[in-house]
Formats: C-alpha cells, sequence, structure tokens
C-alpha cells in the first residue's frame, strides 16, 4: 500500500513541503514544460518552483499541442533557457521593457532535447543562457558539470538576473529541507560514501 501524499505538494503526508513553499510574484512569467518521467521523480524541483511562484505554470507533455497558445501571452516576449552557441546571456530587465516569459524545459539533458526536438517550436524560441551561476545546492546528485543546476535553481538564478532588485532564495527553502530530509533517510554514513 503506499503511503498518503499530501495533494499540492505531491510528498508523502508526513513529509509535506507546504509550509515552506512561498507565495513570491514576479515580473517575469515562468513556464516550465516538464518531461512527463519527471513528476513522479522524488525531488520534483519544477514542481516546487510552479508552487513558489504565482505567475509560473507547469505543462507536463512530450507533445505540446498548444504549444502556440501557451507562449502568447499578450506583453511578453518568449525566451527558452537552454544552452547553445547562438543563446545570449540573461542580464536584468528595465522597467520599459516588455517582460519576459521565460521557458524552462524540465528533464534531463537528453528528455530536454528530446522535448525541443519534437515540439519545432520551443526549439525555435530565441533563446538564453545563465552566466555566472552559483554552485549547486543538489548535493545528491553528481552534476554534468559545475554549472550545472536542478531546475528549480535556474528558475531562481535567472529570477535573479531579470529582477536583482527583488529576492527569489526563499524559492530555495523547500529544495534545501528536501534535499536534507533525503539525506537523513539515508543515512549520513551513505551520503559520505556515495555524494562526497
Amino acid at each position: 500500500m503506499s503511503r498518503a501524499r499530501c495533494e499540492r505538494c505531491h510528498r508523502p503526508e508526513n513529509h509535506c513541503l507546504c509550509g515552506l513553499i512561498p507565495q513570491l510574484d514576479s515580473r517575469t512569467r515562468v513556464l516550465i514544460l516538464q518531461h512527463p518521467s519527471e513528476v513522479n521523480h522524488a525531488l520534483n524541483t519544477a514542481r516546487l518552483a510552479a508552487l513558489g511562484l504565482t505567475n509560473a505554470q507547469l505543462v507536463v507533455g512530450e507533445v505540446f499541442e498548444d504549444l502556440a497558445d501557451l507562449l502568447e501571452v499578450p506583453g511578453y516576449q518568449p525566451r527558452l533557457l537552454f544552452p547553445g552557441e547562438e543563446a545570449q546571456s540573461l542580464v536584468s530587465q528595465g522597467a520599459d521593457e516588455r517582460p519576459i516569459l521565460l521557458v524552462v524545459p524540465d528533464g534531463t539533458w537528453r528528455k530536454a532535447r528530446k522535448l525541443l526536438h519534437l515540439n519545432p517550436l520551443l526549439a525555435a524560441l530565441p533563446r538564453v543562457k545563465l552566466d555566472n551561476a552559483p554552485g549547486s545546492r543538489y548535493r545528491l546528485r553528481k552534476a554534468p558539470g559545475p554549472d550545472a543546476l536542478s531546475t528549480l535553481e535556474a528558475i531562481v538564478h535567472a529570477l535573479h538576473t531579470l529582477e536583482p532588485q527583488h529576492s527569489f532564495d526563499a524559492l530555495l527553502r523547500p529544495f534545501d529541507a528536501l534535499i536534507d530530509g533525503q539525506i537523513k533517510a539515508m543515512g549520513e554514513e551513505t551520503f559520505r560514501r556515495n555524494h562526497s
């Protein structure tokens, strides 16, 4: 029999994170396109981001039939957060500029590339990348590189870059609690042996 889960954060009820999830406003709109393989992942950081931001939307799928509608948000200019040679560095936005609709694919690098391949409209968007990203707090994962961040961390860094006058650090509180809980569950010795 499976454990009872919180309807909102999808964590087991005795590990519910809802009390730590903020409700933050942002000028930037965030659209997270989540690969279905991520939905039941124990550390579903994209869900935490979508729950913590009032101007965010999480859509799960591989082929997004309604992508044109999702991207056409009046007053916003869509940008795909995905590295590549043609990606422009994100910079802070002036109040007179149209705010950004930040489109964030969520999945492993392989799955994220697949989302772009299956959705030509997504692949055609102007791309942006993160500069000077902080080290990942995701201590349970062997990162493919020093600048590899979880989806939530990438969104927080992007928002800090675009809107430096606001702090989005509160989004990281449930993430840190989640990581600490996982480490506690596996035991400090196991964690050190496998992740240090």
